[in-house]
């Protein structure tokens, strides 16, 4: 049986306040246990600045990463209360979160114990470990998301793919954010509006100006490879 499994690392948390590292922490908390009510996930904290979550359905994959990511992106935390030339913060307003999903088995895995071992893991967590460099006084990201998995023709048919996704998010503003995560929890625009108390013609122009038709197609394409 495969599995996705998602490593992700938050971008620039070292450099974030004790309060602010502990405010993320407790949202990322909410967050995995909402995703574990949608998607029947597994995920677990760790040191508060990086998760591990598996995900039974493996189609589900690529929704409930970008789920994270958005859900990371809309955190309010204020850029304003750190110093102007601060370059690893604003990465962190730009970027959220670093994400890899990893496909394909599970040697072992006991959620009851916190057991989760094999090559589906392992690949999530190699992308995440090689992906960011430091220079100096800042943080050099030249991609947040990744997909590895043993076989190289879904990973070259993914990679352009996450790309241009990763643009899209890069992009999005926190409010945009806000309305991707609630739709790819599966969220109706009527139910969104009320969430958030905005209207529902808002919804629908974030929708539209972050790209969701593209978002939506991404995932259901992801769906459809990884259940062949």
């Amino acid at each position: 049986m495969n599995y996705s499994v998602i490593s992700g690392d938050i971008v620039s948390s070292t450099s974030l306040s004790n309060a602010d590292n502990q405010f993320v922490a407790e949202n990322l908390k909410r967050l995995l246990s909402e995703l574990t009510r949608e998607f029947n996930i597994y995920g677990r904290l760790i040191k508060g600045d990086y998760l591990e979550c598996v995900v039974p359905n493996a189609a589900d994959g690529l929704q409930v990463a970008l789920a994270i990511k958005s859900f990371v992106k809309a955190i309010p935390i204020d850029a304003k209360n750190y110093k102007e030339h601060d370059n690893r913060v604003k990465q962190f307003k730009i970027h959220g979160i670093r994400l890899a999903i990893g496909y394909g088995e599970l040697s072992r895995f006991n959620p009851e114990e916190g057991i989760i071992d094999g090559e589906a893991i392992y690949l999530s967590g190699r992308e995440i470990s090689g992906e960011t460099t430091y220079n100096k006084e800042r943080i050099v990201i030249k991609n947040t998301l990744f997909f590895a998995s043993k076989n190289e023709d879904l990973n070259k048919n993914f990679q352009p793919l996450l790309a241009l996704l990763d643009v899209l998010f890069s992009k999005a503003t926190a409010r945009q954010c806000e309305v991707l995560y609630l739709k790819l929890m599966k969220n109706q625009e009527d139910e969104i509006a009320k969430q958030l108390g905005i209207g529902q013609s808002a919804v629908n122009q974030h929708s539209t100006s972050v790209g969701w038709n593209a978002i939506d197609e991404a995932v259901n394409y992801f769906k459809m490879v990884i259940s062949k």
